[in-house]
């Protein structure tokens, strides 16, 4: 199949990951920057969405989704290193027009999966699962659709805060270049809109991040107070 067996083909399963990643990742952000406006209303949405079917799905889907964006990144990275051979083992100067980004891409990658790892714990295992489980804990269940319980005991912990922050740096690393790469991958490869694409790219990934990052700071910063 061309999607498995090409190269480029692979890079198109990618970018089409990426990009559903890329638009769940812009409706999370805003669900969050709800929870600095109205604490109920973010609440309201929690419980909106909650263990519901389609809630359900598209967490099944989302998992799917990032599974095969996974595969794919370990695919393609294990592929270009045996094509280099023996080559990856030189010295070389990176030439100026790659990016840093570009050359630990899985790196990045594997920082955001290990960050995703933690805020399933911290959130999805005290909200949705509880309520799959049917758990006959009143009071997990009573706070499995009270978002901002959760919030404001995550971030009043400075551990959290530092890897949720360092998260989201290797985060806004991997979307900046991950943007523009899955566009020029699907055809927007002339360079007036490459450049363009970089752009906006830059400007989405830092507001993005800034948002969760706003988030993470105030909540710790309430905390203190």
């Amino acid at each position: 199949m061309w999607l498995s067996n090409s190269s480029v083909g692979r890079k198109v399963v990618m970018s089409v990951t990426g990009i559903a990643l890329i638009l769940f990742l812009t409706f999370h952000c805003v669900m969050n920057i709800v929870a600095l406006i109205s604490p109920s209303g973010y609440n309201w949405i929690c419980e909106v969405l909650g263990a519901n079917w389609y809630a359900v799905a598209a967490t099944i889907a989302l998992a799917l989704l990032f599974v095969i964006h996974l595969i794919y990144a370990f695919w393609l990275t294990w592929q270009n290193r045996k094509a280099r051979g023996n080559e990856r083992y030189a010295v070389t100067d990176r030439p100026k027009t790659v990016e840093w980004a570009s050359q630990n891409m899985l790196v990045l990658g594997i920082i955001v999966l290990l960050g995703l790892v933690l805020h399933l714990f911290n959130f999805w295992a005290k909200m949705m699962l509880p309520e799959l489980m049917h758990t006959d804990d009143l009071l997990v269940l009573s706070n499995a659709t009270n978002g901002v319980y959760h919030i404001q005991q995550t971030f009043s912990n400075v551990v959290y805060v530092v890897l949720y922050l360092v998260w989201l740096c290797a985060l806004w690393f991997h979307l900046t270049h991950g943007f523009w790469s899955a566009l020029h991958t699907l055809g927007w490869n002339n360079r007036i809109w490459l450049d363009r694409w970089k752009c906006i790219g830059n400007i989405y990934s830092t507001c993005v991040v800034a948002c969760f990052a706003l988030v993470v700071i105030v909540f710790y910063v309430k905390s203190l107070l």
